[in-house]
């Protein structure tokens, strides 16, 4: 209430319900955009529908899924980078679904703050119809919630949601995993939105310049590798998922690749990922260094430049690898599945400072 003791209003609590309805309207154009068989892609309404058999599907399995950014927010936020987050939103759930063999079909999203600025809500909003876009799947609703004293001036928070379709019998649950199979992996963009946390730690005690070029990049600003988003696997696995040429499949997030590749293993399968099969990213060289982390260390933090990772039988490997390439992913041969306790092991020959020096790190699920 006003000094002279004029009636309260939702906008005195710093509440305004004509900005969240201008927002609305501004993405209207932006949501439309995300439109595919079973979604209109329109929003406004009390909750969203999607028809599966419109999108071609006889007796689906439905799978869902449920993340967020991370901390890795906090520097998007501090260097006005809010552009791409919203593609981590997205691919942080929908490559969670694809390892289960569903395609994407529709995404929800949630974006809370103290006060509603429409020119960043906008652009948050912008990447994660990028992200559905590429993951070929709907947006179909949302909520916006402004709250005052909930956030410090300036923060905001993202949740996602998403919901997929597998025909039944033909989703990816770990069964078909044997020993003598092997493991493909594919190439991240980046850190991706687990581990920032560590980032964020070593770029306040290390002093990092964020807004210069990267040490390891001069074409590129270290605030812009960084941040990087997310690579979405769904358009180049799922041909391959659908053509039974894929056993299982591997999100690595957090917990690294020691701890991801066992959550899709069955007893008595042990994966063995030899590091050396790819060159580590100059950026992951670079965060390793800074911090003087262990081999072991880095391969239950970060993905370590593989941010998907396969298993196929020997006789799919060779080709799988080519067609995974034409669909303009970086493809390599990493491991293998062994008879043993349902876990991983990484090895390699490079020890945390460059020297050569051998190094395993082991984990039993």
């Amino acid at each position: 209430m006003s000094a002279n003791g004029s009636s309260y209003t939702y906008a005195d609590a710093g509440v305004s319900i004509a900005a969240g309805n201008a927002l609305v309207r501004a993405i209207g154009p932006l949501v439309k955009a995300t439109a595919r068989p079973g979604a209109d892609g329109e929003i406004g309404g009390f909750g969203g529908f999607f028809d599966p058999k419109a999108a071609g599907y006889s007796d689906p399995l439905l799978v869902a899924a449920n993340d967020g950014v991370g901390t890795k927010l906090k520097l998007a936020i501090d260097h006005d980078r809010h552009d791409t987050v919203g593609v981590d939103l997205v691919a942080m759930c929908v490559n969670d679904l694809i390892v289960q063999g569903a395609e994407p079909l529709f995404f929800l999203d949630y974006f809370a703050t103290g006060r509603l600025e429409n020119g960043i809500a906008e652009r948050v909003i912008a990447g994660i119809v990028d992200g559905c876009k590429q993951a070929g799947c709907a947006l179909i609703g949302g909520e916006t919630a402004e709250m005052p004293g909930m956030y410090a001036a300036g923060d905001y928070d993202l949740a996602g949601f998403c919901v997929g379709a597998v025909e039944r019998g033909e989703q990816l649950a770990g069964d078909r995993v044997a020993p003598g199979q092997v493991l493909l992996g594919l190439a991240s963009s980046g850190v991706h939105s687990n581990g920032y946390s560590l980032v964020r730690r070593l770029a306040a005690d290390k002093g990092w310049k964020l807004d210069r070029p990267a040490p390891f990049d001069q074409d590129r600003l270290l605030i812009d590798a960084l941040i990087e988003p997310t690579r979405i696997y769904v358009a180049s696995l799922l041909p391959a998922i659908r053509a039974g040429r894929i056993a299982a499949l591997a999100h690595i997030t957090g917990g690294g690749l020691l701890e991801n590749i066992p959550r899709v293993l069955p007893e008595g399968s042990h994966a063995v990922v030899e590091a050396d099969g790819w060159d580590q990213p100059a950026l992951m060289g670079f965060l390793q260094a800074q911090g003087r982390i262990a081999p072991e260390e880095m391969a239950r933090t970060f993905n370590c430049g593989i941010g998907m990772v396969l298993v196929v039988a020997e006789a799919e490997a060779e080709a799988l690898v080519a067609d995974l390439e034409a669909a303009s992913e970086r493809a390599f041969r990493i491991g293998r599945i062994e008879a043993g306790g349902r876990g991983c092991t990484v090895r390699g020959s490079i020890d945390t400072w460059g020297a050569t020096a051998a190094w395993e790190a082991r984990h039993i699920a």
